[in-house]
Parts: structure tokens; C-alpha cells; sequence
């Protein structure tokens, strides 16, 4: 009998941890169907469910500026509902600092749970265009990326740190990222801007029909040293990263210093400690589960995350340092 109450005992406590566990939810707030983002954080929901940590459910968005509106007017801690969201670290940034036009106002309040991957800026040319470095850009045909996407807020960004206007380039274009190449193609503009993975697919395509057509595909380098991209990394100060596209990527003459940007996964700045240190720790101890669904997620690492705590403009969620500092990796 002794024996049985004590099961009783073990089976109601874990019940009820259960039910705690359940009275809250996360809604994670992802991108469109198709993309990364959408796989991301479907996996994740899916991670967070098997482990018990709350009553996970993804939701499709129109991504970073969504996602950052979702966590400031959606979540609710009396009803223990909380959106956390796959973004872009340079909306995150001007969304918490009140920067963008929708947050003036009233500015999200955000911490980060960790690094997802790191999106590469390319600025694409050819070898024919006679654009060398970035401020070579003023005097030419250029396409920023299609209207409210990423892209092109990321790229509005660099030529005005660079001291261009893009109303004075000789020919600006607001193309999507297929447009932008079969005009580089074609000729009608000189180069395009793109943040994208390594090696994002259709660029791999441009540069063989460039070969076709007697040209190079060439990426625009953008060192440390470049006036322009010194501007940007200060004005995107721990948000970004200096790396190496190399040149087997895309077959370019020579590999070409560009930044990336690491995608996030935040939160609310008033998520509950436990349940941001409990997601964060599923995650990265299900990585394998993560990466066998989503490519991208190889650089999901609890490396690539550390190095940024204590560094980034936007703060790291107390919950989510803590399981860094178990691992070893922060002081």
C-alpha cells in the first residue's frame, strides 16, 4: 500500500508540474510560408511542445517588422501569453530603439534568447561595371531591394552611412531579389543589393549566365577600413559581424570581406526567467532535431550566441544568460 501512494503521490505531482508547465503559452512568431523563418520557428514550437515547457503554436507573419509589433501589443503576462519571434537584428535594433516609423511612439520592449544564422550582405556586380569599392555606387544603376522588405531596409541603411542618396543614383530601382538579377543580366542596372545565406541559390545561377554572356558575377568588398561601412557597424554596433564571402561561393576572382548579420530569436523583456532559460536550453539540446529540419540552423550554436552577450545593442533575456553561463561561456 505503502508503495501504491507513493506512485499515486509521484504521478499527481508530475501532473500538476505538467499542468503549470501548460497554463503558459508561447505563440512564436516566424515569417511566410516557404521560408526559413517559417521552418525555424515551427521547430522550435515543436521542441518547446515535446518538452513540456509551455503550450507552443507557430504562426505565419509577414516577418521582422510583424513579429516585433506582435511581441509589443500581443502579449499578454495575465493571461501568461508570450510571443517570441524569429527577426532581423537591424529591425530588432530600430524597433527597440524607437528608430522605425511604427515604434517612434511607443518602442518594443525586447531581450534576445539567442543567434540563429547569419545572413550575408552582398552588393552585386559584374566585372564590367567598373564599381570597385562602395561609394562607387553614387554614379550608377542600382536596385535596394523590393519595397518594406528586409533587403532593402538593410541596404537604405549602408549607402547613408555611406554619405550617398540613392534619389541621386543615376538609376535607383526597388526590386525583389529575382528582378534585380534578370536586370543585372539584362544590363538595364549596374548592381543590386542582397542579405541572404551562403550561397543563396539563385545568385549561383546569375553567375553562370553571366559566364554565358562574357561576364563575371563580382561582389562589392566591404572592409572594416571603407568610411561608409565603418558608419554602418556603428550605427549597428553588436549586431554585426565582419566575415569572408569566399570566392569558390560564387566563383568570384577573389574572396570579398562583406558583414552578416545574425539572425535572432527574442522575446518579450518580460518573459518569465525560467521559461526563457527552459526554451533556450530545449533548443540547443535538441539542436540535432532543429538541424535535421531547418539547414540554416548548422549555425545555431551556443558558441555563436556567447560571443555576442554582454556586446549586442539589444540585451540578452537574464533567463537565456543564465543557461550560457551553465554551459561555460559567459562569465
Amino acid at each position: 500500500m505503502k508503495k501504491l501512494a507513493w506512485l499515486v503521490l509521484m504521478l499527481i505531482s508530475a501532473m500538476a508540474a505538467n499542468g503549470f508547465a501548460q497554463t503558459q503559452k508561447l505563440v512564436i512568431a516566424t515569417g511566410g510560408i516557404g521560408g526559413v523563418y517559417y521552418y525555424y520557428g515551427t521547430q522550435v514550437s515543436e521542441i518547446v511542445n515535446k518538452n513540456g515547457i509551455a503550450a507552443a503554436t507557430a504562426m505565419q507573419t509577414a516577418a521582422s517588422v510583424d513579429n516585433m509589433l506582435l511581441i509589443r501589443d500581443k502579449t499578454d503576462p495575465a493571461k501568461n501569453t508570450f510571443f517570441i519571434a524569429t527577426v532581423l537584428p537591424d529591425t530588432a535594433y530600430f524597433t527597440v530603439a524607437g528608430k522605425h516609423d511604427k515604434f517612434k511612439e511607443k518602442p518594443v520592449k525586447a531581450n534576445i534568447l539567442w543567434m540563429m544564422y547569419p545572413n550575408y550582405l552582398h552588393v552585386v556586380t559584374t566585372d564590367k561595371s567598373g564599381i570597385a569599392k562602395l561609394a562607387d555606387l553614387q554614379d550608377k544603376r542600382v536596385s535596394t531591394g523590393a519595397p518594406g522588405s528586409g533587403t532593402e531596409f538593410t541596404a537604405l541603411n549602408l549607402v547613408r552611412a555611406a554619405k550617398m542618396d540613392p534619389a541621386k543614383f543615376k538609376k535607383w530601382e526597388k526590386l525583389g531579389a529575382k528582378e534585380s538579377e534578370e536586370a543585372l543580366a539584362n544590363g538595364t542596372i549596374d548592381a543590386f543589393v542582397w542579405s541572404g545565406g551562403l550561397p543563396t541559390g539563385s545568385l549561383v545561377e546569375l553567375a553562370n549566365t553571366l559566364d554565358r554572356k562574357g561576364m563575371k558575377l563580382t561582389l562589392v568588398p566591404l572592409p572594416e577600413s571603407d568610411p561608409g561601412v565603418t558608419n554602418f557597424m556603428k550605427e549597428f554596433s553588436g549586431l554585426v559581424d565582419p566575415l569572408m564571402i569566399s570566392k569558390d561561393v560564387y566563383g568570384t576572382a577573389a574572396d570579398t570581406p562583406t558583414l552578416a548579420f545574425w539572425n535572432m530569436f527574442v522575446c518579450p523583456e518580460n518573459t518569465p526567467v525560467e521559461l526563457a532559460y527552459k526554451t533556450t536550453k530545449a533548443v540547443f539540446e535538441n539542436l540535432e532535431t532543429l538541424r535535421a529540419s531547418v539547414k540554416a540552423a548548422k549555425d545555431t550554436n551556443p558558441e555563436s550566441t556567447a560571443k555576442f552577450i554582454g556586446k549586442s545593442a539589444i540585451p540578452f533575456h537574464p533567463g537565456a544568460i543564465q543557461f550560457f553561463k551553465e554551459k561555460g561561456l559567459v562569465k
